[in-house]
């Protein structure tokens, strides 16, 4: 999805399995959050994210940006 130089952000996902939590961190294209109101809309409509990598919205409990300071 992202293209070599192309700006990405760091998104947290977090996950709940059966009563167990955990978290991926993904880098999403810019273009591709930009062209959305919602970070769930990108996750969940995008075709460049879809292609990127499967999300399990059914299992998705958080989805946010990170900033420079966070893991």
């Amino acid at each position: 999805m992202s293209r070599k130089g192309a700006a990405t952000a760091r998104i947290r996902l977090v996950f709940a399995d059966e009563g167990q939590f955990h978290h991926e961190t993904v880098h999403i294209s810019e273009e591709a959050l930009g062209g959305h109101l919602r970070l769930i809309d990108a996750l969940r409509e995008d075709e460049g994210v879809a292609q990127q990598l499967y999300i399990d919205v059914d299992r998705l409990v958080s989805a946010y940006r990170l900033g420079a300071d966070n893991d």
